[in-house]
């Protein structure tokens, strides 16, 4: 089953599988672009630090689970390097499937 939630903690709870997604843009966290304001932008990430996968709520989820991913990340801010580099990680595979996906589109397009 899937279930859409706001609390990470509730949301990580005997996971199968742990797809986590940002509260923010990529265009939020450092290096900064010029157009953000830095005061509105570290209020926003003072208020959000708690929304980041580590390894204390990964241990909610089954111990099997698995982490997924879009990528890219932001590392220290969406994801800690422990999980993300973890053995619960398929982040990779997921984008390699990607590719190959993206790929077979290509070629279907191209005919």
């Amino acid at each position: 089953s899937f279930e859409e939630t706001d609390s990470m903690e509730d949301s990580f709870k005997d996971a199968d599988v742990l797809y986590p997604k940002s509260w923010g843009s990529l265009t939020c966290v450092p290096p900064k672009i010029p157009e953000i304001n830095v005061d509105q932008m570290k209020a926003l990430f003072d208020k959000n630090k708690s929304w980041i996968c580590d390894d204390r709520k990964l241990k909610l989820a089954k111990p099997e689970a698995l982490y997924m991913h879009c990528l890219p990340c932001d590392r220290g801010y969406e994801v800690t390097d422990s999980v993300i580099d973890g053995p619960n990680s398929v982040v990779f595979d997921e984008a390699e499937n990607r590719l190959h996906a993206q790929k077979g589109i290509m070629a279907l397009l191209m005919r």
